[in-house]
């Protein structure tokens, strides 16, 4: 995974959150969970020492993992971000062939969640709105089948 990622501010200061969520909090909360499973005795058949023991497994991989995504992010500076295209890092508002308006923020591919329609530059829909302007009608193939937008507008996902 030595690929750089790119990643909006907000992407990017979530995995720094998560970090140091995991490896100043989390961890000391595992290793007294694990003290505490000690003292009951037995470590064989001592079913709370497993479970204390695998998910400080589970943490210190997602830690590892962590390290490796903000090893090799890019993030983009919003600020210079030209307004009149799509790019990661834009919010566009598209007008549906049904008339339906949703807005879109193109994030980098970590960071997308399709319930608050934060979608990658690598999606089917991302991949046709990069590099479109205001006034741009799309067609474009997805899994469900094949969807026709227009672009009302783009702007940057926070404006100062």
């Amino acid at each position: 995974m030595s690929k750089e990622q790119l990643y909006t501010q907000e992407g990017y200061q979530k995995l720094i959150d998560e970090f140091d969520y995991l490896t100043k909090t989390r961890r000391e909360e595992i290793k007294k969970d694990i003290a505490e499973a000690r003292s009951f005795g037995d470590l064989s058949e001592n079913a709370e020492y497993d479970a204390a023991r695998n998910e400080q497994a589970k943490v210190e991989a997602r830690i590892k993992e962590l390290e490796e995504l903000i090893r090799h992010a890019k993030i983009i500076d919003e600020d210079t971000l030209d307004t009149t295209v799509v790019s990661i890092g834009s919010l566009v508002k598209v007008k549906m062939a049904d008339g339906r308006e949703i807005e879109y923020s193109i994030v980098g591919s970590n960071e997308v969640d399709p319930d608050t329609f934060k979608i990658s530059d690598q999606s089917p829909i991302g991949r046709k709105l990069i590099g479109a302007k205001a006034g741009t009608k799309i067609a474009i193939d997805v899994p469900s089948g094949k969807i026709s937008l227009e672009i009302l507008e783009v702007s940057r996902t926070k404006e100062i």
